[in-house]
């Protein structure tokens, strides 16, 4: 992808392209999987890096209704951008807070009896906002547990206080079909929806979708998807929207058991091409990336072909060999990860996961953001 060819010159020595038409492709492709439920859009993390200022005003026009992001601040940053949408607060209700949240329209995901006892305080003053009930069922991490769940379901006067938009769980293995953990806590969640009846449901995340409609409930809550992200389940036609790029700094040939980077790390096996590209782990492009004497690291992709990272990728650099691919030079770009190196391919590589790579994304990056 050449951003001086369409007469965009660029300065900085990395670069993104995001896909806003993939973007919006993606939120419709996973709505057809899941035609009886509405498709919301988890735009926590800057909508996972992408730029949340872009994404939602892309997602609202496509009829994109509820929003789902971590923190309040986060919250208010949606309201701005789309004013007609509902915004859930994923990590809850900060202490003191109930009369702020309600002010700005945001619903916090109660999950604690603190949070609980302070929005049904609220409500009982008199004070007006919706708000949704999260219930843990085997994640562990937010949500009421088994007895706070207990005693939440015993007192049907919450749920009257409440009067909750929407009740929620998460599931904790969804990316992996078979395992028991899913059905064991479909069969929680219908246990909780069975006591707090006629209030709308949401369950899944981007993996969850592909369990079948018996999970989607009312509102499903896709993430990773969205952005091009597709983990083990590569099931749906979804597009790419990040392509990470990095300029190809300087080109040099060296002999035979060169050592490479910080550390000899890496020395090369014949006589070998280097290309210096300018990026590193300042820029979310993880050290474990890179290579060794020991292991494999990733590949980037230039001039038409893959070529292997050599030795450490460092904080403001990385070097790939590229012997086999004629006529680099310095002033190329190499693909990271993009339609020619996929998200996930390029973060296993180095050891982590494409949430991880896509929320690192550093400030240097110069973005471009096209179709839409």
């Amino acid at each position: 992808m050449d951003h001086e060819a369409d007469g965009q010159t660029s300065l900085a020595n990395a670069r993104l392209t995001i896909d806003l038409g993939a973007l919006v492709a993606n939120w419709r492709t996973l709505a057809a999987l899941a035609p009886g439920s509405e498709m919301s859009a988890v735009v926590k993390a800057n909508a996972y890096g992408i730029g949340v200022d872009r994404a939602v005003p892309a997602l609202a026009t496509a009829g994109c209704r509820t929003f789902f992001v971590a923190t309040v601040a986060e919250g208010l940053e949606v309201r701005s951008l789309a004013p007609d949408t509902i915004v859930y607060i994923l990590d809850g209700l900060p202490p003191g807070s109930a009369a702020a949240l309600a002010g700005q329209r945001l619903r916090p995901v109660l999950g604690t009896p603190r949070e609980i006892a302070e929005w049904a305080a609220w409500k009982r003053q008199g004070g007006e906002g919706d708000c949704a009930v999260h219930f843990d069922t085997g994640m562990n991490r937010l949500g009421l547990g088994p007895d706070d769940t207990a005693d939440f379901v015993q007192d049907p006067s919450l749920t009257t206080i409440l009067s909750p938009a929407l009740v929620m769980s998460h599931l904790a293995c969804a990316d992996v079909p078979e395992d028991p953990l899913n059905p064991a806590q479909l069969a929680r969640f219908r246990e909780v929806l069975a006591r707090v009846p006629s209030v709308p449901a949401s369950l899944v995340n981007s993996a969850g979708i592909f369990l079948g409609a018996k999970y989607h409930f009312a509102v499903c809550r896709p993430g990773i998807m969205l952005y091009g992200g597709r983990g083990p389940l590569d099931r749906a036609p979804l597009r790419t929207v990040v392509t990470a790029e990095a300029r190809v700094l300087a080109v040099r040939s060296v002999a035979a058991g060169t050592p490479v980077g910080y550390g000899a790390a890496e020395r090369t096996r014949k006589p070998s091409v280097l290309a210096t590209l300018g990026v590193g782990y300042a820029d979310g492009y993880h050290r474990l990336a890179g290579s060794s004497d020991a292991r494999l690291g990733g590949t980037v992709f230039i001039r038409g072909r893959r070529a292997p990272l050599i030795g450490r990728v460092s904080m403001d650099l990385a070097v790939a060999d590229v012997t086999s691919v004629p006529g680099v030079a310095a002033g190329d770009w190499a693909e990271l990860f993009g339609p020619s190196i996929p998200l996930d391919e390029a973060a296993s590589a180095a050891a982590t996961i494409g949430y991880e790579f896509l929320t690192s994304l550093g400030r240097r990056y110069e973005r471009r953001y096209i179709g839409g």
